[in-house]
């Protein structure tokens, strides 16, 4: 292992390292990656983010490449099929949810030219950063999570309340999390 301080919720578990030294808080622009974030984000819903990222391959494979424009055309024979999938998470709820939000995603895109356009607006294209000494200090989600939830959910998304729009602004570098003296923080903060 480097002696680089990261923050401390890595560990030494070389797949959270992995993510957390080269995606989470980097911001991303890439529309693709941003639905991806979404559909994974809602599927941790209730469970540990390690659980995810071990099926995230599986996740990718049975989600078509995470393209919202095939998942928003899942019918219910794709939906049992992902039911009997053993390498995903096979709850009916937030597997409907994903083909729903893929729909407003689809929807958002066509509204305002991009997700990315759309979701970087509230915080006029500029990561908000975090000014944490330690992990512990980090909210579940603030008044922006609150926010940008409550405009979803008002759209129809399901599956994205509060503490999960927040782990998603955290992933995607929209909130810059990374604890002060994380070798991470800096680069992200001046990227």
């Amino acid at each position: 292992m480097d002696n680089k301080t990261r923050c401390s919720w890595a560990g030494d578990t070389p797949i959270y390292i992995d993510y957390h030294d080269n995606e989470w808080g980097r911001p991303v622009h890439d529309d693709a990656k941003l639905f991806e974030m979404l559909i994974l984000e809602s599927m941790q819903a209730g469970l540990s983010w390690i659980t995810i990222l071990k099926k995230r391959e599986a996740f990718r494979e049975a989600f078509d490449g995470f393209d919202p424009e095939k998942v928003a055309h899942y019918g219910d024979d794709k939906i049992e099929e992902l039911m009997s999938n053993e390498k995903i998470i096979r709850n009916r709820r937030k597997i409907s949810a994903a083909v729903n939000n893929a729909n407003l995603f689809l929807k958002i895109q066509e509204e305002y030219g991009s997700f990315d356009k759309f979701i970087w607006s509230y915080v006029d294209g500029t990561p908000v950063t975090g000014h944490w000494e330690n992990i512990e200090d980090l909210p579940a989600n603030t008044a922006l999570s609150d926010r940008i939830s409550k405009d979803l959910k008002d759209m129809g998304f399901k599956f994205l309340g509060t503490t999960i729009v927040y782990s998603f602004l955290q992933a995607t570098g929209i909130v810059n999390d990374h604890i002060k003296d994380c070798f991470v923080y800096e680069e992200v903060k001046h990227s």
